[in-house]
């Protein structure tokens, strides 16, 4: 009876894993459209070198999260058969889906920059 409670447990945590690696995936493409759209006519955040650190800062963390989320959804591509490799595959999926919601934080903590700085400098 044990048995069948936990194939049902894992069955569910490879089901959830995968609407996540789709979440993850969706979050992945939406911010680095969002990056693509913003960086090339993005002006300077003014002449204050310690604002323009913060922004590239940020900016760099969030590519590092990305790319962090990036390698974890690569590495779920492949499923595997034993239920140890299954329990890894299905963390892969969660800490990729973790770094992605960070990196989409981080983009939006650079837009709050950008905003903050446009209204107390213009």
């Amino acid at each position: 009876m044990l048995k069948n409670h936990l194939r049902r447990d894992l069955q569910w945590l490879k089901r959830q894993a995968r609407k996540d690696r789709r979440i993850t995936v969706a979050v992945l493409a939406v911010v680095l459209g969002a990056w693509l759209r913003q960086l090339p006519p993005a002006p300077a955040l003014g002449e204050s070198p310690v604002l323009t650190a913060l922004a590239l800062g940020l900016v760099i963390g969030s590519g590092s999260a990305w790319l962090v989320s990036a390698y974890y959804v690569s590495r779920s591509l492949r499923v595997r058969r034993e239920p140890t490799e299954e329990l890894r595959w299905v963390s892969r999926i969660g800490r990729g889906k973790e770094w992605a919601f960070c990196s989409l934080g981080v983009y939006v903590a650079w837009h709050l920059l950008r905003f903050v700085t446009a209204l107390v400098l213009g």
